[in-house]
């Protein structure tokens, strides 16, 4: 049997337990509000059934982050790599600029 991946590291405070239900009671999907969070969709789901932060009320609709979906692991590295060209471009466009004022 394989070994279990280590501890993310991630873990949800009052705070966050507050969004959470404030998103819920937005109607985010349990996995979108768990991506934003960077945690497993169990951990939504402990706080959904107030099985943890039971008492924590639920965040204000004005202090909710953007409604998901969120973007993936992989479209953001994509989206990375095209910001790194981008500036890499306008590095190179400044200094030519810059060479020929």
């Amino acid at each position: 049997m394989g070994q279990r991946a280590q501890p993310s590291g991630h873990y949800l405070t009052e705070d966050d337990a507050a969004l959470v239900k404030g998103m819920i009671a937005r109607g985010d999907r349990q996995h979108d509000i768990a991506a934003w969070f960077g945690v497993n969709g169990g951990r939504i789901g402990e706080i959904a059934t107030g099985y943890r932060f039971g008492d924590v009320e639920a965040a204000p609709t004005q202090l909710l982050p953007p409604p998901g979906p969120y973007l993936s692991g992989r479209q953001t590295a994509v989206l990375l790599a095209a910001l790194s060209k981008a500036r890499n471009a306008l590095d190179g466009a400044e200094a030519f600029i810059r060479a020929t004022a």
